[in-house]
């Protein structure tokens, strides 16, 4: 859960509609917006998780150099997707390290916060997700056969068709107004006087606004620029 709107309303709704017990994890991979991780914290004791775990792999920003916009503080920030916000394989490094840990503790669900408006990222298509499942229950199979350990299974909105905006009103409905501190800024906000703002400006504060909107919520959010 990275404290951004997909992921906690994604987790949110597996807790709070399936109730599953959940543990959750956080990467800090060399972001510029480290706020998503502060707030990640925050709605770990909100939503009262039965664990919350944040694991440095910084190491992967100096993989990336200065190819990546989100990992780069030199480059600008599109306000529309472009291929430089997409971090090569940054999903799958994080769905095995999720499920390494599942395995480790005898989980049998990862939750993947990907939903069917964010198919110009390839790997938060089904195709990519229902691949990833079946490669790491390949690798455990002999303990999976045996009974040591439980198959593992991914769930995420895009599976089921699920949109931002259809994602964002599952989350409200047991969030309430808490949602609106949660972090979707690409940089690491604007300062102004002493608050941190999302910019307003990049494609995910745009994104997000315009999940509020068709979701028919007033989005509270305070923006640098509106």
């Amino acid at each position: 859960m990275s404290g951004g709107l997909d992921s906690l309303c994604a987790t949110a709704y597996v807790k709070g509609y399936k109730k599953y017990r959940i543990k959750v994890i956080t990467f800090s991979y060399g972001q510029r917006a480290k706020r998503e991780i502060l707030q990640s914290k925050r709605f770990a004791k909100i939503l009262d998780f039965d664990e919350h775990r944040i694991v440095n792999i910084n190491f992967m920003k100096e993989l990336y150099g200065n190819s990546n916009v989100l990992t780069n503080t030199n480059l600008p920030i599109p306000s529309k997707f472009d291929n430089s916000i997409v971090v090569p394989v940054r999903n799958a490094v994080f769905i095995t390290i999720a499920t390494a840990w599942a395995f480790s503790v005898n989980a049998d669900l990862i939750v993947y916060g990907a939903h069917s408006d964010d198919f110009s990222y390839p790997d938060c298509r089904p195709k990519f997700i229902e691949s990833i499942t079946n490669a790491l229950n390949i690798g455990e199979e002999d303990k999976i056969n045996s009974g040591v350990k439980r198959k593992i299974s991914i769930w995420s909105p895009s599976l089921e068709g699920i949109s931002k905006y259809e994602l964002l009103k599952l989350g409200h409905e047991i969030l309430g107004d808490t949602i609106f501190e949660s972090w979707s800024c690409y940089s690491n906000g604007k300062k102004i006087h002493r608050d941190i703002l999302h910019c307003g400006e990049c494609e995910s504060c745009i994104n997000r606004k315009m999940a509020f909107t068709k979701a028919g919520i007033e989005d509270k959010t305070v923006y640098a620029k509106n």
